[in-house]
């Protein structure tokens, strides 16, 4: 695929002369403009030599069943819970007519409910619908369920079609005439009714169209029967006939259209945590294990025959959403497939190791026969089922990443050795990538990239959210990764919230991924998809409901990097901002997370050795503020306790945010609960402060994090767990930016919070088929960045140059009804082998500048 695509020139306006702080005049107004004064940069540019070679596969996207990315979002079905096989494994709230209701017209009687038993439609789709029908009310009378759809309802277009297909079956020697009908949820009609006649007590498969009349977002599906006599129902379904590339039961159209935009390299799936929590068992009896990783022959072939599962985040996935689907999908936006496969050690937070050989076996076995599903002629097994699915043509599957964020690096590559030995032996074409666990440092991170360059694997997927000073600090980060090692692939980042000062903070990390593009081959955004009604994770790349969709801030700014990537990097350098950085400073705080403890003796002494604040609870916790809002808090003792075992992130907060250079001692017991306890310092407010988080994890480890506008860092941490019903001594040292901290009196570790969060980054590339250098520039800041920008030695250049730019407050969020954040385009004139521009404050702005000659 094309890594830059000339796009047509929009209606511009063209700026001439010189390219000072007015020039952007011609653009729309940014929002809230500062008043700051310019801070002065240079960026200079050596054409003269070649940096990186800028790959292909640079930026893609990972796609993971989260936030209703697939049921409800991109698999564009419109019935909920359609085969009814929603069950307490998936959700405690769930049963099998979740989403469902009874609908009777005046007189019909009936019952409904739903069976497993051996009248199934088949072994794998286990649970059907019972309709138990009365047979009164008279030749009209109806008696039915009615299905609510994903959020408010079915979302219909005035004049768009609607596929129907239902599988039935019927005791009545005469049939049953069954009736299906589109209606608001008042009741009023939104396309005329179709009716059909069930006949015979063999599953068959019945379909018809329906027409929205009008447009809606509240819609109902009712499928109701007439007469007496049993009826079954099953994998009852509604599709847009509108799908992504008109394929029936395909995508839905705006979703996989955003998606395409992005002109992604490389599309990573399933995930994410689904794939590597729950039993690595197979779906089959006698358990038929409903909470399992995600096992690819699970998703493929009829729809109807393929197994369901509970899904990590907390509901059902139907896998009508598949890995043929997924493959079919990365062939359609001319991404490479990258399928991610369980290496049978659990992570994210479940952190078992699974000693079985045989089960070890059969998962190598199933994941060689991916690749022959993938690749493999269609005379062959897998290969032949890919055929009759409707792509007789390989995919051409290259990468294949086996496992996710495990937190057991050892048993974790000791199982990978296995798959690579077998995928290697009779598939070395095949790039197999490892991973490096949840996070961008620490102990599981050091062992498991120690074990990935030993083990000789060509690529480790590295994982971290963070928050967005952190990545301003570190732009350099892969500067000094070894050129001769694994290289990276940065499948899962994002700064924590979905701010435009999260995604400048991304922009501002992405000039040094590109600058370092001979190591990081890869690196893909997380999550992608958001659904309002069902989030379990924030920030997401992609939001939507039930009828609308939009790009978040991140969205576009991924989007003008992953469309203007380049060839290749040109070496450049650019003047640093002033640093300007004091002491820590702040409050105190005390908390918890799932977990009851309790805390006594709090004292803070200053360096000189003033008692600052000094606190035995005696008379009680009149000088602590519940900042957070959370938790139950007493008195018990003498001592200040948390009580509740379920509340996440109780912070209570005490003293003076000026207090700096000061000793914190305090006496933590855990009581009871899944964690251990969190101490906190330099405290500005429940966002931003700095806490020791003892037995954090599941208590698997302790760290300093440090939290900065809500999103967190880890500062320090190591493998120290927390016994229950003991006290600990805790004493936390700062100095300056130094934090030194003690348990028991012994050493636990320290840090230096020295880095500078650089607010102007920049990058160059070259792009090769239009003759262009693409200029990059990140201003993170309120000050506009008037920058001397000298293009060095080498062919000349054109005097008007290409610019795009997102800008505006930093607090700006995109929304359904509110874009404040999207791409501006003009023409900018004055430019020359050395010539000044102002970049805006809060922006990222390409310039793309025509080399003439070369």
């Amino acid at each position: 695929m094309p890594r830059t695509r000339p796009r047509p020139a929009p209606a511009i306006a063209l700026l001439t002369g010189a390219l000072l702080a007015g020039a952007l005049a011609a653009l729309p107004a940014a929002p809230a403009a500062s008043a700051a004064e310019p801070a002065d940069y240079t960026l200079t540019v050596d054409r003269t030599r070649t940096g990186p070679q800028i790959g292909e596969r640079m930026y893609g996207v990972f796609y993971e069943d989260i936030n209703r990315a697939a049921d409800g979002g991109l698999y564009a079905e419109l019935v909920q819970n359609r085969s009814f096989e929603y069950a307490p494994a998936d959700h405690p709230s769930y049963t099998g007519l979740t989403a469902w209701t009874e609908a009777a017209t005046a007189g019909a009687t009936g019952a409904a409910r739903v069976v497993d038993d051996e009248h199934r439609l088949n072994g794998r789709n286990r649970s059907h619908l019972r309709l138990d029908l009365g047979g009164t009310g008279g030749a009209g009378a109806r008696y039915g369920v009615t299905n609510a759809g994903y959020n408010s309802g079915i979302a219909v277009e005035e004049g768009e079609k609607y596929d129907f297909s239902v599988w039935a079956r019927t005791d009545a020697r005469r049939g049953t005439p069954l009736t299906v009908t589109l209606h608001d949820a008042s009741g009023e009609p939104l396309a005329a009714p179709l009716r059909r006649t069930v006949r015979g007590d063999r599953w068959t498969k019945y379909t018809g169209a329906l027409t929205a009349r009008t447009t809606g977002t509240t819609g109902r599906l009712t499928v109701a029967a007439g007469g007496a006599g049993t009826l079954r129902l099953d994998m009852v379904s509604l599709f847009p006939r509108d799908t992504y590339k008109g394929r029936p039961g395909g995508l839905r159209r705006d979703l996989a259209e955003k998606i395409a935009a992005l002109e992604p390299g490389f599309l990573r799936f399933p995930g994410g945590c689904l794939v590597n929590t729950g039993s690595h068992e197979a779906y089959e009896a006698p358990n038929w294990e409903r909470r399992r990783s995600y096992q690819w022959k699970d998703t493929v072939g009829p729809v109807e025959e393929r197994a369901v599962n509970a899904n990590f985040w907390g509901y059902h996935q139907s896998y009508g959403l598949g890995y043929y689907e997924y493959f079919q999908f990365a062939e359609d936006i001319g991404a490479m497939p990258l399928p991610v496969v369980p290496a049978l050690v659990t992570g994210c937070g479940e952190n078992e190791a699974t000693d079985d050989p045989a089960l070890l076996r059969r998962h190598v076995a199933d994941t060689l026969d991916l690749i022959e599903f993938a690749n493999g002629p269609a005379t062959s097994e897998w290969g032949g089922l890919r055929a009759r699915m409707g792509h007789p043509e390989p995919f051409g599957l290259t990468h294949l990443a086996v496992g996710n964020e495990e937190n057991l690096p050892d048993a974790y590559y000791e199982r990978l050795a296995v798959f690579r030995e077998a995928i290697g032996a009779e598939h070395p074409e095949i790039t197999v990538i490892a991973n490096s666990g949840p996070d961008d440092a620490g102990g599981t991170f050091d062992r498991a990239w120690e074990l990935a360059r030993a083990s000789g694997v060509e690529m480790v997927d590295e994982h971290y959210y963070n928050s967005p000073s952190w990545f301003l600090e570190n732009n350099e980060r892969y500067d000094s990764y070894d050129r001769s090692g694994p290289k990276v692939f940065l499948g899962e980042y994002a700064s924590r919230d979905n701010r435009f000062r999260n995604s400048l903070a991304e922009a501002a990390f992405m000039t040094g991924l590109e600058r370092n593009a001979d190591v990081v081959e890869m690196a893909s955004y997380a999550p992608l998809l958001a659904n309002t009604g069902y989030v379990q994770w924030s920030p997401d790349m992609i939001w939507f409901d039930n009828a609308r969709s939009w790009g978040s801030t991140s969205y576009e700014t991924q989007k003008l990097f992953m469309t203007n990537t380049g060839d290749e990097v040109v070496p450049s350098r650019s003047s640093p901002t002033p640093a300007v950085s004091g002491p820590i400073t702040g409050a105190i705080g005390l908390s918890t997370w799932a977990t009851s403890a309790a805390y006594d003796d709090v004292r803070v002494v200053s360096a000189d050795g003033e008692e600052l604040f000094a606190d035995d609870f005696s008379a009680g916790a009149g000088r602590w503020t519940e900042a957070a809002g959370r938790g139950a808090w007493t008195v018990e003792d003498g001592a200040y306790v948390q009580t509740d075992t379920a509340a996440e992130d109780t912070l209570v907060t005490a003293g003076d945010p000026a207090w700096r250079d000061y000793d914190l001692r305090v006496k933590a017991t855990k009581r009871e609960g899944r964690e251990g306890f969190l101490i906190a310092f330099g405290v500005k407010d429940t966002g931003n402060h700095y806490w020791w988080n003892l037995g954090g994890w599941g208590n698997t480890r302790s760290a300093v994090e440090k939290a900065v506008d809500g999103g967190k860092e880890t500062m320090v941490e190591d493998g120290t767990v927390i016994e229950t019903g003991r006290a600990y001594d805790v004493r936390i040292e700062v100095r300056g930016r130094q934090v030194t901290l003690y348990l028991d009196g012994e050493r636990w570790g320290s840090f230096t919070d020295d880095k500078a969060a650089e607010p102007f980054r920049q990058v160059v590339a070259r792009d090769e088929a239009t003759g262009e250098l693409i200029v990059k520039v990140v201003n993170a800041q309120e000050a506009p960045a008037r920058t001397r920008i000298d293009l060095g030695e080498g062919a000349a250049v054109a005097p008007t140059a290409r610019l795009t730019v997102l800008r505006g407050d930093p607090d700006a969020v995109n929304t359904a009804d509110d874009r404040p954040i999207r791409p501006e385009h003009a023409t900018v004139g004055g430019v020359d082998t050395s010539f000044t521009h102002t970049f805006p404050p809060h922006s990222i702005t390409f310039l793309r500048i025509a080399e003439r000659t070369r």
